[in-house]
């Protein structure tokens, strides 16, 4: 249950425009102001630090910069991620053995498997569209995960870009549920229910079979807002009622048209995103087998958190 003075409740007017207000006031206009250099992820100075969480604090995300360029560093990223909080990885059976996944095409693998590197199956990897040079639509991650498994949030870092393409879309699911609820606050309500989506029976990524689970779309977890979508049709089935399909084409409408807050960029090498699970894209791209594109990708069963309040 959502308590009533939170300004997400759908009945909390005065309390929804107070936050949109506050929102508002400020927000960044480009891709590039979501951008912190920084010396040490392992160590981040007081203003690096507080540059990041006033990103995270307004828009749910930022982007550090980093010098590492190509080095394929991921105790760096799990040191970033540690500093806002993030602790409990969502390891599953396509990650590494650190939990954390290397987002690289499998997909033109046609190597012989007797001689391939261990982890590099692409009739596992290669089977998954984060592991081609495809295109992903809108999505936040993990919408699949069942209540105990849910991405809060994620740190994603790019080690090396593909030749051309692979920009991403980035857009704060906050500012999804503000254009929403200004449409109409049914559109509110219905992806609140709690039959909004079902992820249908299969064996998913962390290698589990399950059956089907209903749930909402929207929600709120210790007074923070969650979305779960994917503009996919194959893996979500969704109410099949009037208001969840209204609500439903009026997020798909928003998104296809650049809505004030989406953000589009391409990674550096030694940049990396960290977000609350924001909606986000990726355009398809290509590479070559001697320089494939690389990000990891490190999912959390934890929010972002602000450790040094007094920085």
């Amino acid at each position: 249950m959502i308590p009533m003075d939170s300004p997400f409740h759908p009945d909390n007017e005065a309390g929804y425009q107070a936050w949109r207000r506050a929102k508002l006031a400020g927000y960044p206009e480009r891709g590039e102001d979501l951008i912190v250099t920084v010396a040490d992820p392992h160590a981040l100075t007081d203003s690096e630090y507080q540059a990041i969480w006033n990103l995270i604090a307004k828009t749910n995300m930022a982007i550090y910069a980093t010098h590492l360029g190509e080095t394929e560093d991921k105790p760096a990223v799990r040191a970033i991620s540690r500093q806002f909080g993030l602790e409990h990885l969502d390891a599953n059976w396509l990650s590494d053995e650190d939990g954390i996944s290397s987002l690289t095409p499998r997909d033109e693998d046609t190597s012989d498997p007797a001689t391939r590197s261990p982890g590099t199956d692409p009739g596992k990897r290669g089977d998954y569209i984060p592991y081609t040079h495809h295109r992903i639509r809108w999505h936040t991650d993990g919408y699949y995960n069942p209540p105990d498994r849910r991405i809060w949030a994620m740190t994603l870092h790019c080690v090396r870009q593909a030749d051309q393409g692979g920009e991403n879309d980035l857009y704060d699911h906050e500012m999804a549920y503000m254009a929403l609820r200004d449409l109409g606050v049914d559109h509110i309500r219905a992806l609140m229910a709690e039959d909004a989506m079902t992820i249908p029976a299969r064996v998913d990524e962390s290698g589990t079979a399950r059956s089907d689970e209903t749930g909402p779309a929207l929600m709120v977890e210790d007074g923070r807002l969650h979305l779960r979508y994917t503009a996919r049709t194959k893996s979500i089935a969704w109410k099949q009622d009037g208001p969840t399909q209204a609500a439903l084409e009026a997020l798909e409408g928003l998104l296809a048209n650049q809505p004030f807050g989406a953000f589009t960029l391409r990674l550096q090498p030694g940049m990396g995103l960290i977000c609350n699970n924001v909606l986000h894209t990726r355009s398809g791209f290509t590479d070559t087998p001697e320089h494939r594109r690389l990000l990891y990708r490190a999912r959390y069963h934890d929010h972002l958190r602000n450790l040094r309040p007094d920085a």
